[in-house]
């Protein structure tokens, strides 16, 4: 992945800030990036998705306190403009994924970037090429 673009989707971040399974490679690439000065890219609909989990389950106060450690990595949040938006439906339009995991996706296709996961939902899109994916886990 050496300089390579990285996108990570709510499923890496989740893994990595809940210690869950592949959260330990989310965060070796946390630390690398701050090694090297490099950047890891993730979509503003993405961070919304891990925060808006992070409130359902464990409340506004932990929501809160997780945004604000988010806002110290080395992730640069990039919003969801007309262009990743129609990307993002475009893909919608045509596999059954999440829709906020079509903008994961779509960010991947504007940036020519690989996609940190161990989300199932992306699998028929790396088998297709349409995105490259580095699996935190594999499931199934």
């Amino acid at each position: 992945m050496a300089g390579q673009r990285v996108i990570l989707d709510s499923h890496a971040l989740i893994a990595f800030l809940e210690g869950e399974a592949g959260g330990d490679i989310v965060e070796v690439l946390l630390e690398r990036a701050v090694e090297y000065g490099c950047v890891l890219y993730m979509s503003v609909v993405n961070l919304g998705e891990v925060i808006y989990i992070t409130e359902r389950e464990r409340g506004l106060a932990m929501a809160q306190q997780v945004l604000a450690r988010l806002d110290e990595l080395p992730v640069k949040v990039i919003d969801a403009n007309r262009l990743c938006t129609l990307a993002a439906t475009h893909i919608k339009a045509h596999w059954a994924i999440a829709y906020a995991d079509c903008f994961a996706a779509a960010l991947c296709q504007l940036m020519d970037a690989a996609l940190i996961t161990g989300d199932p939902e992306f699998a028929p899109l790396e088998a297709a090429g349409a995105v490259t994916v580095h699996w935190i886990v594999r499931t199934g």
